[in-house]
């Protein structure tokens, strides 16, 4: 059974109305006490994406996913700048969907290549692109798995960020092994386009964040969806914002406030601005209000990270996509209603082509940023991290 509820929007119904709640400054810091690794680097090849993948932490034990293409060298520059005018990936090449794990808190890491994590042969935009080893098609979930489970983990995935397919792929052993891929309904709507965002509430409970195309099929618009099966079947709940006329707002980040309260952050494209959006909602995703914008602008557009601290504060991160290209963060204390300056982990990166962060946090209170990332010295797009300090709450 699919129910709809629309959301309501804090400051009306139009999308001008609400880009105009609060906007935050930019006003920049230095982020203290920064350590920047590698996590993934090959000689001739793309990494890039971890926003798509997820990031699980248990301790100082850190597993990230991220793809793995082939960088196409001749890809067109811009004019202008000589920085590429699309991702330089040679899509004639299979991606990959591998794993890093890291022992010692994103300190030093080791790449996993697992074949339970296969997709399905691509579609839409994306139909012609190899997938390595040919992929399975989709299949339906059995359930049985105990959600609230240290060691349970959920992959979302797409075949194309327009109309989907949605996947995902299942593991209850910290993803030393994977199963998968099963089928994502497209719930009534004109598709999906799944990445990993979601919000377990009890051992059968799950709350999904998930980009749906636009009544025109495009992309898109961020949803929440639920299950209460152990996710045998899933449940469109309501859309987080309105729909943008022009543009899109996709990729939701969820966290649960210690009132129950969900804060989302998206991230918006539009004509007239791309930057991070923040929404609530006090009863379960059924409406959702717009909060502030959390950050003005990234350039041609990057999508949030949002965790809570163990100390309560909202760490937001994210890349900014122009000059100086790099990594920022900032932080809250009002559960995303207001944030503070712009902390800058890393302004040094070649071009644009980068971002799509997940963060966690670590035993010790530092954070970890991954991210993609491209650098003056070498050509190709690797994965990096940051480990930076949050500094104390305010008292």
């Amino acid at each position: 059974m699919i129910s709809r509820t629309l959301s309501t929007v804090a400051v009306g119904g139009t999308m001008a109305a609400a880009l105009a709640a609060a906007p935050v400054p930019r006003q920049q810091a230095q982020a203290p006490a920064v350590e920047h690794v590698v996590v993934f680097q090959e000689p001739g090849r793309y990494g890039g994406w971890p926003a798509n993948h997820g990031i699980w932490a248990w301790g100082d034990e850190i597993l990230v996913g991220f793809s793995a293409g082939h960088m196409d060298l001749n890809a067109p520059k811009e004019a202008k700048s000589g920085a590429p005018a699309r991702h330089p990936v040679d899509r004639t090449k299979p991606e990959q969907h591998l794993l890093a794990r890291s022992l010692d808190g994103g300190r030093t890491w080791k790449i996993e290549h697992n074949p339970g994590l296969i997709p399905p042969p691509r579609t839409g935009h994306m139909a012609g692109v190899p997938t390595e080893g040919g992929g399975a098609a989709a299949k339906a979930y059995p359930g049985g798995v105990d959600f609230t489970s240290k060691d349970f983990l959920l992959t979302l995935r797409m075949g194309d960020i327009h109309k989907g397919p949605s996947w995902f792929f299942t593991s209850t052993d910290r993803g030393h092994s994977w199963n998968g891929p099963f089928e994502f309904p497209d719930l009534g709507l004109k598709g999906i386009a799944a990445r990993t965002d979601y919000l377990v509430r009890d051992s059968d409970t799950m709350l999904v964040f998930l980009t749906g195309a636009k009544e025109n099929g495009r992309e898109g618009r961020p949803f929440m969806a639920r299950t209460d099966d152990g996710g045998r079947s899933f449940e469109f709940v309501s859309w987080i914002g309105p729909e943008p006329p022009e543009g899109f707002v996709i990729m939701p980040s969820s966290v649960r406030l210690d009132d129950g309260t969900i804060v989302v952050a998206t991230r918006r494209q539009v004509p007239d601005g791309r930057g991070i959006d923040i929404y609530s909602s006090s009863d379960e995703g059924r409406t959702w209000a717009m909060v502030t914008t959390a950050v003005q602008d990234t350039g041609r557009g990057n999508p949030p990270s949002m965790i809570k601290l163990t100390d309560g504060r909202l760490a937001l991160t994210y890349g900014v996509r122009a000059e100086p290209y790099g990594i920022r963060a900032k932080l809250s204390g009002d559960g995303g209603r207001t944030w503070g300056p712009e902390l800058v982990l890393r302004a040094d990166a070649a071009d644009w082509d980068l971002g799509y962060t997940r963060t966690v946090q670590r035993p010790d209170g530092k954070l970890l940023t991954v991210y993609y990332y491209n650098d003056r010295s070498i050509p190709e797009r690797y994965i990096a991290g940051t480990i930076w300090d949050p500094g104390p709450a305010d008292k």
